[in-house]
């Protein structure tokens, strides 16, 4: 009995020093300061995404209780992103009209229907016309909610692009004119109306480590190189010109996706990550889709057009929150930092309606290097698996038989 006893106790710490040892399997770690509840949360820090897979499988929240028992705390990550909603509100044409002023068209829509936005849709293909938009309720006294709002319209072999969007805060009124400022008729083939609502989301500014911005006189391009810190989330550029003319340039936002040295130098692969245009009419904010980068390339495409002077850049990306549920009081650890991890699974996921709206907030320790004992180098007692698998099957059969043995006692 002392004998099987023996083997058990052994077996068994067996089983916890490789419990134990599944924290080994990452590289870094940050103590979790604060945990008092079941449920709380934080950001992951901007200097994480340099040490993490891209899509974040290897991050784990291990917990160490007294007895040196290690076990997994199930997490959720959550991208703290704008959620946007739109409803399209129904409406009539009552009434199409000019004066010396312009072109009139009037829209009713339901009562007690709020709206914040109007996207026009003209049969014209080139245009550039100021926009006056009035509410009312009773087609007698109206209210001014744009003048001079700038739409436009530019297509060629070279340009196809529109804005016709009309955005002003939200309005409730039984009727909207909109008097578009030319001496030649409009043809308006559709409207839309809608009230667009967006709930904000957190962004964090990054700053930049390095900035290079020169002109490729052969392709006719502005090109613009940004260097971070760190590799981090991106998921808008805001771009401010300093010129004051009117001005529309297409633009490509790359991100460095290789770089190979060689005799002559460093040689850089770059993926698209967004187009657009960088215009004189609207706020040129970019979303791109998010995406971990540390090298970003911007072409501003001039043609024939003489450079324009960029006066910023910001560099934006909606953080990562972490929700986490914790058991007991322990000691809780962020660890990351293993290329072969697979994503975790856990029960939680299914049931995010369970999970509190008031979380606290958690504060991380500094990052430490996870320490690995020093490997001795000496011959293996055993060099080949099947003695070992050998020796456990002798170890099952002695176990039996004593078993055996009792049971027949």
């Amino acid at each position: 009995m002392k004998l099987i006893s023996k083997k058990v106790t052994w077996f068994l710490l067996l089983i916890c020093s490789f419990a134990n040892a599944q924290m080994d399997k990452y590289t870094y770690k940050r103590e979790l300061i604060g945990v008092s509840n079941s449920w709380n949360k934080f950001t992951l820090p901007e200097d994480i995404f340099d040490k993490v897979q891209p899509n974040l499988f290897d991050i784990r929240i291990f917990e160490i209780s007294n007895k040196q028992d290690t076990t997994e705390a199930p997490y959720l990550i959550r991208l703290m992103e704008d959620r946007i909603t739109s409803i399209d509100v129904d409406f009539k044409i009552i009434n199409k009209s000019f004066n010396k002023n312009g072109y009139y068209f009037t829209f009713e829509v339901p009562l007690n229907k709020t709206i914040n936005q109007i996207i026009l849709d003209f049969e014209e293909t080139n245009f550039d016309w100021k926009i006056k938009l009035e509410g009312s309720q009773n087609q007698t006294q109206w209210f001014t909610i744009l003048n001079n709002y700038r739409i436009l319209s530019i297509q060629n072999e070279i340009t196809d692009y529109q804005f016709t969007k009309l955005v002003f805060p939200t309005s409730n009124y039984k009727f909207f004119r909109v008097l578009v400022k030319t001496n030649n008729k409009p043809n308006l083939s559709r409207a839309k109306i809608s009230e667009k609502t967006v709930s904000k989301g957190t962004l964090k500014l990054y700053q930049n480590k390095k900035i290079n911005i020169k002109e490729n006189r052969k392709e006719k391009q502005t090109e613009i190189i940004i260097e971070l810190f760190h590799a981090v989330p991106i998921s808008q550029l805001k771009i401010k010109v300093k010129d004051t003319i009117d001005f529309y340039r297409s633009i490509t936002i790359k991100y460095l996706t290789d770089s190979v040295k060689t005799e002559q130098g460093w040689k850089y692969s770059y993926t698209t990550l967004s187009t657009g245009m960088l215009n004189s009419f609207e706020k040129n904010n970019f979303d791109v889709k998010n995406k971990i980068v540390k090298k970003i390339q911007i072409l501003i495409h001039n043609r024939d057009n003489q450079p324009l002077e960029i006066e910023s850049i910001e560099i934006n990306g909606f953080v990562y929150e972490l929700v986490a549920r914790f058991n007991k009081q322990a000691n809780y650890f962020l660890t990351y930092g293993f290329k072969n991890a697979n994503k975790p699974q856990y029960d939680i996921s299914h049931f995010t309606n369970k999970i509190p709206n008031n979380l606290i907030e958690l504060q991380l320790n500094n990052e430490q290097i996870i320490g690995r004992n020093p490997l001795v180098v000496s011959s293996p007692l055993f060099k080949s698996k099947k003695w070992l698998w050998g020796i456990m099957l002798t170890i099952i059969l002695i176990l039996g038989w004593f078993s055996f043995k009792m049971m027949k006692s």
